[in-house]
């Protein structure tokens, strides 16, 4: 039998782990398959970076937590974009990664364009994190 938890205690969850990554956390976007876990070293090309908002997401609801205001910058290299990992506001410690694709592809953070080219303005159009116990 798979453990269940009220909603209430799946939004507290969600919402700590805003607390824990911070307030000004450090996105970026690299080419390729995901490291076996966020304790491993970086992969692939780093593409993109950007400083979020400080309210970069919103309250919790319904166990779940999406983005908050406009998550956009300019690439710094070219390629295809292939995951992510978001980082504490040192850049260096990394809290959480996934993948990375465009609308209808399946990944945990929806890009407006996996091609990326050098100097192209980047959109996340859709970042929302779940959290299971449903």
């Amino acid at each position: 039998m798979a453990i269940q938890k009220s909603t209430a205690l799946r939004n507290a969850e969600l919402d700590q782990g805003e607390t824990t990554i911070g307030t000004t956390p450090v996105l970026k976007i690299f080419t390729g398959a995901q490291p076996a876990n966020c304790a491993a070293a970086n992969s692939g090309t780093e593409l993109w970076t950007e400083t979020l908002p400080s309210d970069w997401a919103a309250a919790a609801s319904s166990g779940a937590k999406a983005k908050s205001g406009t998550w956009e910058a300019a690439a710094i290299a070219t390629g295809t974009a292939g995951h992510f990992r978001l980082y504490a506001s040192d850049g260096t410690t990394c809290h959480m990664q996934g993948s990375c694709s465009a609308s209808g592809g399946g990944g945990d953070m929806i890009l407006d364009n996996t091609s990326i080219t050098s100097g192209q303005t980047v959109t996340v159009s859709t970042f929302t994190r779940t959290a299971g116990g449903a």
